[in-house]
């Protein structure tokens, strides 16, 4: 039996051991950093911006569709009339109504707002998350980057890096009755005192094949199995993913919800020292029926939303960590045949809180009827450049893709100093 072998079937098979890839420490970044987190929600299959952050008051009915508007806390500004409780923390806030690319493929799409990059055939670039994880490493025992519940893209993935910064997936809904996180507690019959033993069994083992081998990769295995063994063993680390340490209030002001209970694991997740949580919430994919769809799915999202901005901010969270809303397209201006709208890549909205970005700002402008930016269009890789340079990251340091080759974080991408405090 090989020194693999010997590892996954005898050591990690025992104590359910699969997340220790996520774990692998890296130098800290020497750029100032606004942001400590990065809570990145998103909502899958293009949310309608007109549904959403910017309805068309004025338009005739085919391009305004079947929605009413509120008004929010910033004078003159609209949401949707299903974000009341959103229009209230609007002077919180900076949403983006000129975000723009050229790609109407959900995959491509999705490429774009998980990385920064349009895609290439020649080459996978890697996720925001990864790229965070690569760049700052572990904290307090957990892993850098974590999806929640689960990745729903390969787009959320490695690219070109190393498997070592991928994310760490919670494996479940916290919305769910049954919440627990796989691989954070040993398995039957692996107590404390057998864990301790298994443990100085690897090290042991460790030790055997340096002396044999004498390969650096085998001390950098060392490390991150380390790690591995400090998220499982530490008590700390643990409770971070335990939603039932929150008062009810706390979780009924969140919702009893998916989006709810997912947006507060986020916050717990940051909370306690994870520096990117990927969150996904619903299916917005709205070709028929959008009334109806929006209908049911925004109440949750705008209570939760709502509730996570101020619950930052009551606890001094908001100025270190960024919440970004993004989805990988808009939809098309005029309603179609069947009450929906279809894929438009050209203008839609995305939104930033805290890490330093403005407070009840609105930037740029979608035209009339929604489809074109009238002003100030944000690209995708402006919009990268800037969530990096916020925590800390220069956007145009070169990582090494797994063909050795130097690749720019962000390629031809600027600071957007205009959503910027």
């Amino acid at each position: 039996m090989n020194r693999r072998d010997f590892l996954y079937a005898g050591l990690f098979g025992g104590l359910g051991l699969t997340t220790g890839d996520v774990l692998r420490a890296q130098s800290e970044s020497k750029i100032s950093a606004k942001a400590q987190s990065i809570i990145h929600i998103y909502l899958p299959g293009g949310a309608a911006a007109q549904e959403t952050w910017d309805p068309k008051i004025h338009a005739p009915i085919e391009f305004r569709g079947p929605l009413g508007s509120v008004q929010t806390s910033i004078p003159g500004v609209h949401f949707s009339e299903y974000m009341k409780e959103t229009a209230k923390i609007a002077n919180k806030i900076t949403v983006v109504r000129s975000m723009t690319h050229g790609e109407a493929a959900h995959e491509r799409g999705t490429h774009n707002m998980f990385t920064g990059y349009r895609p290439s055939p020649a080459i996978k670039y890697p996720s925001f998350g990864s790229v965070v994880a690569h760049e700052f490493g572990s904290r307090n025992y957990l892993p850098p980057y974590v999806c929640v519940p689960n990745m729903n893209s390969e787009d959320a993935g490695t690219g070109y890096l190393s498997k070592a910064f991928g994310p760490f997936s919670l494996g479940s809904d916290p919305a769910s009755k049954d919440f627990a996180v796989r691989d954070l507690k040993m398995n039957a019959g692996v107590d404390e005192a057998r864990f301790s033993r298994r443990r100085s069994i690897l090290e042991t083992v460790d030790n055997h094949f340096r002396s044999i081998e004498g390969a650096d990769a085998i001390a950098s295995m060392n490390k991150f199995y380390q790690q591995a063994y400090d998220l499982v063993s530490s008590q700390q680390a643990r409770e971070a993913f335990e939603l039932s340490k929150e008062p009810e209030h706390i979780r009924n002001a969140y919702g009893q919800t998916q989006a709810g209970q997912r947006f507060l694991m986020a916050r717990r997740l940051v909370e306690a020292g994870v520096r990117f949580v990927s969150v996904v919430y619903g299916g917005w994919d709205h070709h028929a029926a959008i009334g109806a769809n929006i209908k049911n799915q925004l109440p949750a999202f705008d209570q939760a939303y709502a509730a996570l901005i101020k619950d930052l901010e009551q606890r001094g969270m908001l100025n270190d960590t960024i919440v970004m809303v993004s989805s990988e397209f808009g939809r098309t201006p005029k309603i179609n045949k069947d009450a929906g709208r279809d894929h438009w890549p050209r203008v839609f909205s995305v939104a930033f809180a805290g890490g330093g970005f403005k407070e009840g700002y609105i930037h740029g402008a979608s035209n009339a009827t929604g489809a074109e930016p009238e002003e100030k269009p944000l690209t995708v890789e402006n919009m990268a450049a800037t969530i990096y340079n916020q925590i800390g990251i220069d956007p145009t340091k070169h990582l090494m893709s797994d063909g050795n080759r130097p690749v720019s974080i962000v390629y031809n991408g600027t600071v957007e100093q205009d959503l910027l405090a």
